[in-house]
């Protein structure tokens, strides 16, 4: 296997950096990171640019319509060589990652619709190997035949702390944030499309008393074994 390229899935609640140590493996490896949940945040993104959507609901809208006027992709930056997300040719890299999208972004991703075209458009990009994929249904529906799968956990708190710190300047109070890490992990374990589950090969990695370079580090242990 040493000479295969593989797909590495990872998974776990939200602000668990699933993203970061995706990245970091990618970097480590020469593979492809796809962050599936800014995917999701950018189609998210999209119903609120257009007011389809509020806090309470996603609305009477055709779905199946709006999603093909959607287009989703990762372009690489040729100077850093880090992909940013596009929505229809816009750089959203930022944009995605305002409380607003925050606060909808669950709710949006347990729409079979929307699930369904995402996974169709994943699973085309992990088709060679060379992946390392974060979301919430990455090990248990995206690839479930991934060579390696993680899921990634952490106190509640440690999570919201996190998460507080890198939107300070959106003028949002921790309590916010923690309420808001708690309901979406409510939604996210207890939707009917895909919801978060720990499928049984996969490797968890509590880091509430980790650091992002000592998660790395534990991660590629694990996925040394496997090569």
């Amino acid at each position: 296997m040493k000479n295969k390229k593989i797909n590495i899935a990872i998974d776990g609640y939200s602000s668990c950096g699933k993203s970061t140590l995706a990245k970091a493996i990618a970097k480590k490896m020469g593979y492809l990171f796809i962050d599936s949940g800014a995917m999701y945040r950018a189609i998210t993104y999209y119903f609120i640019k257009k007011k389809l959507i509020n806090a309470l609901d996603i609305g009477n809208i055709d779905l199946v319509k709006e999603l093909n006027n959607v287009d989703v992709q990762f372009i690489k930056n040729e100077v850093n060589s880090e992909y940013s997300i596009f929505l229809n040719g816009q750089n959203v890299n930022e944009e995605i990652r305002k409380m607003e999208v925050n606060q909808l972004v669950s709710k949006v991703a347990s729409v079979k619709e929307v699930r369904q075209k995402l996974v169709l458009l994943q699973q085309n990009i992990g088709k060679n190997g060379g992946v390392v994929m974060d979301g919430r249904d990455i090990g248990s529906v995206v690839f479930p035949n991934a060579e390696v799968k993680f899921f990634l956990t952490a106190d509640p708190k440690v999570r919201a702390q996190r998460r507080w710190l890198e939107i300070q300047e959106q003028n949002v109070s921790f309590e916010e944030v923690l309420k808001n890490v708690e309901e979406r992990d409510y939604l996210d374990t207890s939707r009917k499309e895909s919801p978060l589950i720990q499928v049984k090969d996969a490797i968890v990695i509590d880091n509430s008393n980790l650091n992002q370079n000592e998660q790395l580090e534990l991660a590629l242990q694990y996925i040394e074994k496997k090569l």
